[in-house]
């Protein structure tokens, strides 16, 4: 008797090839090896990937429903209001300051700033 099995009789006992419904089970463990994998992916879709695409949607639909007085941010923090909105352009002239106006694009425009009354406006009147 060997103190130590051997690596063929190991791999016969977990259930390789010999031993009629054990390589069922052994294609069985397999699959069940990648089970965490596809749960990890799954988590992070539902609470990292989904979330940001809905961000980007969001963020899609108010860049192309923008119109002249609103507040933006544009990637670079410069924070500034629409003048002119060109339809069928990229191009939108942003005031930042007193009389200077500069043209941005679209995409660049990271948010879309709602002016203080609009955030009160979801409060009761009776709490005001």
């Amino acid at each position: 008797m060997h103190l130590f099995a051997t690596e063929a009789y190991a791999q016969n006992a977990i259930g390789g090839t010999a031993g009629g419904g054990a390589g069922l089970l052994g294609g069985l463990a397999g699959i069940g090896q990648f089970l965490p994998i596809v749960l990890i992916f799954i988590v992070f879709y539902f609470l990292l990937i989904r979330p940001q695409q809905q961000r980007q949607k969001s963020l899609k639909t108010m860049v192309a429903s923008l119109k002249r007085g609103d507040r933006v941010v544009t990637a670079g923090g410069i924070v500034g209001v629409v003048q002119k909105v060109r339809e069928g352009s990229n191009e939108i002239e942003v005031e930042i300051a007193p009389n200077v106006r500069v043209q941005i694009l679209r995409d660049t425009i990271s948010s879309v700033v709602k002016p203080p009354g609009a955030a009160n406006d979801s409060v009761p009147a009776a709490t005001k």
